[in-house]
């Protein structure tokens, strides 16, 4: 990160300018006008760092991984593990806690069908949030209907704040899962996931954290927070797609069965039976994204670098900014305003439905999300068939916001 032009906000020393500068995409222009990228709770974009280290992998060092003793197969397992390392160092983590795998989805499966399936019964219950993304109430659900378990939800309240009476009078002797989000993708919310995983171990029941929307903007001790289990994705925190983490107490590692078969997950396979890997490794059947978490483990020394408690402080004055402005706009409602809350705005516009507003907000420059966000139960709980979502990163800057909000003033007289 080179030192140029700063844009500083009181207090930091930083120069977001310069940081800024370090991600290629936000360069361009859409439509003819200066791309103002506001969905990186969709996917973060990616800094020179993390491309350069893709393309070198594939141009010096491509070779498959733990299969071969040759230079580049060194090369790459030593790359691949070491993007473990980083991860866990990361996290506060232990290494061998670490599932690599695609992302959040495939890791709450992976418990959803390795620790749960073999374990739930016809009158346990899966305890879900209203605000879940579908990654933490499919799987659910699938598994729900194979083992007889049922699945119980705990409400929100109006400004999108979990209701912690509810969740408690909810955790009842049935309840052997909880699915909760740490950081809701479409509210912003942020739960307080240490309290709630304290108060559900002491009943027993075993939780699993969607860490999604937590782990690209906050600094992270997974295993303080006192979870069973915590999933991340990559790609969210200025890695490649198809990246991400599931964290497990070992316990829970030793004691499951794979979830993939094949390749890497064996210690010796005879047709009589088959001796598994120890975990985390029995979980990583095949070859896996190497270059991908190759680049992961770049993208954490990029944000190592800066520092998670800047990139924290960064986004809540351009949440702050972002919410000033929009609540300006006539007729504009924000769905989310629950106190601890993160970077992240739904909003509605009275009379317009949320794709035109993205579509026409698109065409000045504007990359907003419209749609449900993968949260129906969330917008039926609201109302609404969909919202657009401004998403904002360390990466964006306060003239943004301007732009973001003239935009919106603009499509709002278009439309009437």
């Amino acid at each position: 990160m080179t030192a140029t032009a700063s844009e500083q906000t009181s207090g930091d020393t930083r120069d977001w300018a310069a940081i800024r500068a370090d991600f290629p995409l936000l360069t361009r222009e859409v439509h003819g006008k200066p791309l103002v990228y506001l969905d990186s709770a969709n996917t973060g974009q990616k800094p020179a760092a993390v491309i350069d280290t893709v393309d070198d992998f594939f141009r010096r060092h491509n070779a498959n991984v733990s299969r071969a003793v040759h230079a580049l197969g060194t090369e790459a397992t030593e790359a691949y593990e070491g993007a473990r390392s980083k991860l866990a160092g990361f996290f506060k983590a232990h290494r061998d806690e670490l599932v690599l795998c695609s992302g959040t989805t495939f890791a709450i499966n992976l418990v959803a069908y390795s620790w749960a399936l073999p374990r739930l019964k016809p009158g346990d219950a899966i305890l879900l949030s209203r605000m879940e993304h579908h990654a933490n109430i499919v799987p659910w659900q699938l598994v729900a209907e194979r083992t007889g378990a049922t699945i119980k939800v705990a409400e929100i309240r109006e400004d999108g704040s979990l209701d912690l009476d509810a969740l408690h009078a909810a955790m009842t002797s049935e309840v052997k899962i909880l699915g909760l989000t740490h950081v809701s993708n479409v509210l912003g919310t942020v739960n307080p996931v240490r309290e709630i995983c304290r108060e559900a171990r002491r009943r027993g029941i075993v939780t699993v954290i969607d860490g999604s929307q937590a782990a690209p903007h906050r600094a992270l001790d997974i295993p303080s927070i006192g979870c069973d289990f915590y999933a991340i994705t990559g790609h969210k925190m200025c890695g490649p797609t198809g990246t991400g983490a599931l964290w497990a107490r070992r316990e829970h590692l030793a004691a499951m069965p794979p979830f993939l078969g094949g390749g890497e997950m064996i210690r010796e396979v005879r047709f009589e039976g088959t001796v598994f890997n120890d975990g985390p490794h029995r979980f990583e059947a095949g070859t896996p994204n190497i270059a991908g978490h190759i680049g992961l483990g770049a993208a954490v020394d990029y944000l190592d670098a800066i520092g998670m408690d800047a990139i924290e402080a960064r986004e809540a004055e351009l949440l702050a900014h972002a919410t000033e402005a929009l609540r300006k706009i006539d007729g504009l409602r924000i769905i989310g305003t629950a106190p601890e809350k993160a970077a992240v705005i739904s909003f509605l516009v009275q009379g317009a439905h949320a794709h035109d507003l993205a579509t026409l907000l698109d065409l000045e420059g504007v990359a907003v999300r419209s749609g449900h966000h993968c949260a129906h139960p969330l917008l039926q709980f609201y109302g609404v068939p969909a919202t657009c979502r401004a998403s904002f990163a360390f990466y964006n800057t306060h003239e943004e916001i301007e732009r973001f909000a003239a935009a919106l003033t603009k499509v709002r007289r278009l439309l009437g």
